[in-house]
């Protein structure tokens, strides 16, 4: 039993890694297309709307949709009265600010935020379409269908918005980039899904989930709202530009960031709820899963902190130079994002709600000190402030899964200072390598960088025998032998 979890979990990474690395790549072509052909003042502005509506589906679903995944063995009512609560939901969601879309765009003199609220926001109700079939589906361990999902989704709505920019449609390629890729993924996953809304509705289902959705959805709130105040404020304190700088900054990191810590969330979350009550399996599980995020995204993120002025000069037009101070800072705050995440998944399974709401609260205090002292101050301020926020988030996520896992802090540094050691090794290799190159070339000073970094970094995991990079070959050659 104990081998074939750990088979389910190894294909299932493998098969969201690849969609996810898929989909990364693929977005990073589309993302450099638009760039080169919008202006930061654009994206600027797409980023309230974005912001408002990234809150907005936290509200939709209210932590439902992955108490489905949590539960033992939902029953066919409970699938029903999730799907109702979550359409009901989004639709006064939708209906309410679209309402407000005249006011925000005077607040924050951006007109163009009235004229594509409309359409834009159309993402809550279509994204409550396919909630309970991607449970079903992550509960089902179905990683492969939803990864060739997600990628159809994101290759389809790539290609339009591209096509849409081109045209000079401006702000319009944006949102349908955004709508585009949920309502393809809305279908896709209707078409394979068996479920359907059929019987009659009760809502008992939804009063007997509530006290630990409600919990999560309380957390999850609390964590978007916050993640989002830097361009709430930014909006109205500084110029679209800056924003827009800002914002793309934040996106470029998050793309290999968020693709990683989705494919291995997705995956490891039922996986180990299903071992939670076998401490030393579940302790030895979580220090695995953390030990190969590091391994992969350490380098990944300082190695992209490295190459950053390099990489802009090769794949970017000139207006999109002040982006690169804030990328090579922000890209540090993704190296605390990753492990917190996995204590986060930790703490979902084994704690009461409530433990996770007074966590969100405490950590939120310390991201309200550090915005009230960085947003007054400027952007680069703020950039760095979210280094400090991240790291405190880890430390705080982590501290709390003490209570809940046999995986001691000695442990942990053990298992994540080979990795951090060689990482730093790594991106030292690769700043000497930049400074030794001519200025000329960007794109081949790129590729050397990444040459240099990348033996260095296997070099030093293989010569030192680390156990991450021993764990990885072994996951790879059991993945090759099938």
């Amino acid at each position: 039993m104990e081998e074939q979890l750990k088979d389910k979990v190894a294909r299932g990474v493998a098969w969201s890694m690849a969609e996810k690395i898929g989909s990364m790549l693929l977005m990073t072509v589309v993302r450099l297309l638009i760039l080169n052909r919008l202006d930061p003042q654009i994206f600027g502005t797409f980023a309230i709307p974005s912001a408002v509506v990234a809150v907005a589906m936290v509200v939709a679903d209210s932590g439902f949709s992955q108490n489905l995944i949590r539960r033992k063995d939902p029953t066919g009512s409970d699938y029903k009265a999730v799907f109702v609560f979550n359409m009901a939901v989004s639709t006064l969601l939708y209906l309410l600010l679209a309402a407000l879309a005249s006011f925000a765009a005077r607040y924050y003199a951006m007109p163009d935020i009235a004229r594509i609220a409309p359409v834009f926001l159309l993402l809550l109700p279509v994204s409550s379409l396919c909630s309970v079939q991607n449970a079903i589906f992550t509960r089902q361990f179905r990683f492969a269908l939803l990864s060739k999902v997600n990628f159809l989704s994101s290759f389809a709505s790539g290609l339009i918005a591209v096509v849409l920019a081109t045209l000079g449609c401006g702000i319009w390629s944006l949102v349908a980039e955004r709508l585009l890729a949920m309502a393809v993924r809305a279908v896709m996953l209707w078409r394979y899904s068996d479920w359907r809304p059929t019987g009659r509705f009760t809502a008992a289902p939804l009063r007997e989930m509530a006290p630990f959705s409600m919990s999560l959805m309380a957390t999850d709130l609390i964590s978007t709202l916050y993640g989002k105040i830097p361009q709430f404020f930014f909006g109205r304190l500084y110029t679209a530009s800056a924003l827009g700088a800002f914002e793309q900054a934040v996106k470029i990191k998050d793309m290999p960031t968020t693709a990683a810590v989705q494919s291995v969330q997705s995956v490891t979350f039922p996986a180990l709820a299903r071992i939670k009550g076998e401490p030393v399996k579940f302790a030895e599980g979580y220090r695995q899963v953390v030990m190969i995020m590091a391994y992969v995204m350490f380098p990944a993120l300082l190695g992209l902190s490295a190459v950053a002025r390099d990489l802009f000069d090769a794949l970017l037009a000139p207006k999109w130079k002040p982006t690169v101070p804030y990328f090579e800072v922000v890209c540090l705050s993704g190296l605390f994002y990753s492990i917190s995440m996995i204590s986060y998944n930790v703490l979902k399974i084994k704690s009461r709600g409530p433990l996770i709401v007074r966590l969100e609260i405490v950590k939120k205090l310390i991201m309200t000190a550090v915005f009230v002292v960085t947003i007054p101050r400027s952007i680069m301020a703020v950039v760095w402030g979210l280094v400090v926020i991240s790291f405190c988030e880890m430390a705080v996520n982590f501290w709390a899964t003490l209570r809940f896992s046999q995986l001691t802090v000695c442990r942990f540094l053990r298992t994540m200072l080979p990795v951090m050691l060689a990482s730093a090794a790594m991106y030292v290799a690769v700043r000497f390598t930049a400074a030794a190159m001519p200025a000329t070339h960007a794109l081949l000073r790129v590729v050397a960088e990444i040459v240099v970094g990348g033996a260095v970094y296997l070099a030093i995991s293989a010569l030192f025998r680390l156990e991450a990079f021993r764990t990885v070959v072994e996951l790879i050659k059991r993945e090759t032998a099938r």
